[in-house]
């Protein structure tokens, strides 16, 4: 294997080597028991000429080709979200560019394999900055360009939250006003997206109540009202038990997502009252790992499931440690560690947004659980950042 010189948490540094890669039995698209959707990141483009805290230069190929690769896993997208950087360096015009893209790839990806290329994308109200003369009707107006435009495209939405509905709405019947306006339009049933302060602090008191539990009722009461024009639910909390709880109040038919990355292994298998679906933005870094996995659990292989996925559990906390919202660096960073784009470069120059210790715990426990296909390159990859950031080889 590779040895890789890191720093550690009490001053100094380790020679690290790597362990064995795992092999994966990743599963063929169409084979899971579980809807499965990877939120996915963007790559940018190291050669424009661009301020990247100001601006969000894609390199469109090796972003489309990492959309193709997670197809190939049987894991869906969900494109344009916040794992891609969507309302955080990413705007709306850019995003339905990702969008329209993404639909002809998948389009392509099926006439070409014959397999399903699952995708939904984002829609929400990011074109519109919040602030104090931005009204109820401004909000449903964002969100009517989105969903149209999203549509037009011949895509599927995530009905995303919003910010300005966060600034703007008053109490709890705003929000109900805004959301079964917008159901009652769409031509498909949607995804909805409840997602935590914990992730993005413009959201804190999303449904018109600081309490979870005040929302949730909210957020079931649109879904109850408008159930045949929601496919499901995601929601982000990071807290298996409030999943539960909702997961158990949901209208027949209507899909819980899960969207928790701390304990995404036991709400997926669920037990004798129900089980999450997936939406995930974990499912990016550790998709072969995720696809194998899903492929066991479809073959009521409860033990190899587990086997699986468990060691990423102490990862995916470790990359969505607070501040939550800097997770895309460490999922960045993976995709670069296994070789799936040249350069750790990120849109806003978040790449910045994580410590040296960060980095270099998020390498162990990526590769204690097995995810370098290449140890070498990843190695070599990490020796690489860390001569940058001042740890000598």
């Amino acid at each position: 294997m590779a040895t890789v010189i890191l720093p550690t948490d009490v001053g100094g540094t380790e020679s690290y080597r790597t362990l064995e890669p795992r092999a994966f039995e990743v599963a063929r698209p169409g084979g899971f028991s579980r809807v499965a959707y990877s939120a996915v990141h963007v790559v940018t483009d190291p050669l424009a000429d661009c301020d990247p805290w100001l601006d969000a230069a894609i390199d469109w190929d090796a972003t489309i080709t990492y959309r193709r690769y997670l197809w190939s896993l049987g894991l869906g997208v969900a494109e344009a979200m916040d794992t891609a950087q969507r309302g955080m360096g990413l705007d709306w015009t850019r995003s339905l560019e990702l969008i329209t893209r993404s639909i002809a790839a998948a389009r392509e990806f099926e006439t070409e394999t014959g397999k399903p290329a699952l995708l939904a994308s984002g829609a929400g109200t990011d074109h519109l900055t919040p602030g104090p003369d931005v009204t109820i009707d401004d909000v449903i107006a964002a969100y009517e360009e989105q969903c149209e435009a999203v549509e037009a495209a011949g895509g599927r939405i995530i009905l995303m939250a919003s910010r300005a509905l966060a600034a703007a709405a008053k109490s709890p019947d705003d929000y109900i006003r805004v959301y079964d306006r917008i159901l009652n339009q769409v031509r498909e049933p949607v995804i909805l997206h409840w997602l935590g302060e914990m992730f993005d602090p413009a959201l804190a008191g999303y449904w018109g109540a600081t309490e979870h539990s005040q929302a949730m009722d909210t957020c079931l009461e649109v879904i109850a009202a408008n159930a045949a024009k929601v496919d499901g639910i995601k929601i982000s909390l990071l807290d298996d038990q409030k999943e539960i709880t909702m997961r158990g109040k949901l209208p027949g038919g209507v899909r819980m997502y899960t969207g928790d990355d701390f304990n995404y292994p036991d709400l997926i298998a669920g037990d004798s009252a129900g089980h999450s679906d997936a939406l995930l933005g974990i499912f990016d870094a550790i998709a072969p790992a995720a696809s194998a996995a899903l492929g066991a659990l479809a073959r009521q292989d409860m033990k190899t499931f587990h086997d699986i996925l468990q060691p990423t559990v102490p990862l995916s906390r470790h990359i969505f440690r607070s501040p939550t919202r800097f997770y895309k660096t460490g999922v960045v960073f993976l995709a670069y560690l296994n070789g799936h784009q040249p350069h750790f470069l990120m849109v806003g120059g978040q790449e910045g947004a994580r410590s040296t210790l960060h980095l270099a715990e998020l390498f162990r426990l990526a590769d204690q659980a097995g995810l370098f296909a290449d140890p070498e390159t990843a190695a070599r990859r990490m020796a690489a950042v860390m001569a940058v950031r001042g740890i000598a080889g």
